[in-house]
């Protein structure tokens, strides 16, 4: 008996001198409104399973069966804590982001790994494109795989095929392309896809090869239309409440930075670039047929599309940019340097 009392006075010391008998697993809720088998879901995934693996069981991801938020909203429930852990495209939300679009200008790479890590390269570069995100704490910046034209027409081979045809477009700077190039298109999130392209709303969306797959369009498109560096891009951010991350244990927080930035940027860029790769066999089954753009095709393009990324250079430097044309060509740069 008196051992037991022994014990019980040392438990109660240690509770006084607020020493944690046990120390509590962090846990980070991470949300996607995408679904479970899309590349950025199971890279969200793969990050949360080295997170835990690296933290020997410290951290761990507790990832919910549905989105907290629809996609526009997703940057704001990160920000105000309905989700510790998310992605969102930047696009979604019109006006809050201008500098990131210097990564959804045509032609940039054919490869998603090297533009994502490009992308986050730059955002280290810039304050100003940082400073963007406000609110939220920045694990990486990335992009999606070269963007293409889908739909379920007619070939595209030149700018005039496009007129005429309604797409589906996911925001950002390919809206405003889009118009240039005579394009009718409407902004709606990926996920609608399928509804909108099987019930004849729209007639084609752009998209990066994967997409097709992954958002189980391949029975519905017929033509496809490739771009040397991809017609367009869209840039995501992978982004954490900043409350939690000031809140966690220094030897997770120090996990944390490790699988942030580049090391990030590559998971996500290398995943697409993989799915993309299977997305283009997928479609080549499917019978889609596809269209290789000449360089007349290209040229024109680039000077209907010259206009936006002028009024892109203006907007940029309101926000305080001071050279976004060599910004923009230091990224090109970049992203040529890692495809090498």
């Amino acid at each position: 008996m008196s051992r037991i009392r022994l014990s019980l006075a040392a438990v109660a010391s240690v509770a006084a001198l607020g020493v944690p008998t046990a120390q509590a697993q962090v846990v980070l809720t991470a949300s996607s409104w995408l679904a479970p088998t899309h590349t950025l879901s199971e890279t969200q995934k793969e990050w949360c399973a080295l997170l835990e693996q690296r933290t020997a069981g410290k951290a761990r991801c507790n990832i919910l069966p549905r989105a907290v938020a629809a996609p526009p909203a997703t940057f704001d429930a990160v920000r105000n804590g309905l989700a510790d852990l998310s992605f969102t495209v930047h696009g979604y939300t019109p006006g809050r982001f201008t500098i990131t679009q210097m990564a959804e200008v045509p032609f940039l790479g054919d490869s998603a790994e090297a533009s994502s890590v490009a992308f986050q390269r730059m955002l280290q570069r810039q304050p100003l494109l940082a400073d963007e995100h406000k609110g939220v704490k920045v694990i990486t910046v990335f992009t999606h795989g070269p963007g293409m034209v889908f739909n379920t027409k007619r070939p595209i081979a030149k700018v005039e095929d496009l007129s005429g045809l309604k797409f589906r477009v996911g925001g950002g700077m390919v809206n405003e392309m889009s118009k240039a190039l005579g394009i009718n298109a409407t902004l709606k999130p990926a996920p609608e896809s399928y509804e909108l392209l099987s019930t004849g709303v729209m007639d084609g969306t752009l998209f990066p090869a994967e997409s097709v797959e992954g958002f189980k369009i391949d029975k519905i498109i017929r033509h496809a239309t490739r771009f040397p560096g991809g017609l367009y891009n869209t840039s995501f951010v992978f982004m954490m409440n900043p409350a939690k991350y000031d809140s966690l244990p220094a030897d997770v927080k120090k996990v944390v930075d490790e699988l942030s930035g580049e090391f990030a940027a590559r998971l996500f860029g290398r995943g697409w670039d993989k799915v993309d790769r299977r997305g283009m066999a997928f479609m080549q089954a499917s019978g889609v047929q596809f269209v290789s753009a000449d360089a007349a095709f290209v040229k024109a393009v680039g000077e209907r599309t010259a206009p936006v990324i002028d009024n892109w250079v203006k907007a940029a430097e309101a926000k305080g940019l001071k050279d976004p044309k060599k910004a923009l060509a230091d990224f090109r740069a970049e992203i040529k340097k890692l495809q090498q």
